[in-house]
């Protein structure tokens, strides 16, 4: 094979979710593209030594997957980032692919889940069909990583176009806050919320920073609230609809 595709994802320490997220998408993405080799990179260096510690696996950077496939003989690259919106770590991914445009007769890099209308449409439809279920006094809350790069409005913009919804995104590290998610659920008189990360992986942020019973947990701070709060650690990536965004995604920059 000359063509192939390369995966790029933030990564996970936590090996059950990276099957059940990374892993299903990688098997998706080949089943829709059999005649392309398909490889993986991460974009986490902390990730990445972690897991050669605990795991004793090997895992490439960008840069050492696209160093291995012009070795290997692959003439056509197609990169499809698993990120979420288009922050650093994407900026990071369209900076090496530039290094490398030398060596390819084609290197493109396909958009992140939230790009197009259409995108935040689609993954509204997702999180409605999931979450958006459980009855008047109850409302999901998930949480998005954040980020203080400029591509942060995102989270805000897919929260804003879920009003009127029983459906929040919050952020760990940026705007929207979980103390003005809070606000909209005591106005609407919620007693039961559902937290579920809004990240491609349920990883350490969702077992750490939402679900634990640590001090600053969302967990936490939503039972001192008087909440009944009931956990789901499903990474976005479980959901065949999300892995079919990737696949359009790719079909974008192949067809």
């Amino acid at each position: 094979m000359t063509k192939a595709i390369l995966l790029v994802s933030f990564g996970t320490t936590h090996p059950e979710t990276r099957q059940k997220t990374i892993g299903a998408c990688e098997q998706a993405i080949k089943e829709a593209f059999p005649q392309y080799a398909v490889y993986q990179a991460y974009t986490s260096t902390v990730v990445l030594r972690r897991i050669k510690e605990n795991e004793g696996l090997e895992i490439p950077t960008v840069k050492q997957a696209l160093e291995q496939m012009k070795d290997e003989g692959i003439r056509e690259v197609y990169i499809q980032p698993l990120h979420i919106i288009a922050g650093s770590e994407f900026e990071k991914i369209l900076n090496q692919s530039k290094e490398f445009q030398s060596y390819f007769d084609i290197i493109k890099v396909g958009q992140p889940l939230l790009h197009s209308e259409d995108d935040y449409q689609q993954v509204k439809q997702v999180l409605m069909d999931q979450y958006g279920h459980f009855g008047e006094k109850a409302a999901t809350v998930l949480m998005g990583h954040g980020s203080q790069h400029n591509a942060f409005v995102a989270y805000a913009a897919l929260d804003h176009m879920l009003t009127g919804s029983q459906v929040h995104i919050g952020c760990v590290e940026s705007y929207p806050p979980i103390e003005q998610i809070e606000e909209k659920l005591k106005s609407k008189g919620i007693k039961e919320v559902h937290l579920a990360p809004f990240m491609l992986v349920a990883g350490e942020h969702a077992t750490n920073d939402m679900v634990s019973d640590d001090e600053d947990s969302w967990n936490t701070y939503f039972n001192q609230r008087g909440y009944q709060v009931i956990p789901h650690l499903i990474g976005l990536g479980e959901y065949p609809a999300i892995q079919d965004m990737y696949i359009q995604h790719l079909h974008k920059i192949i067809d």
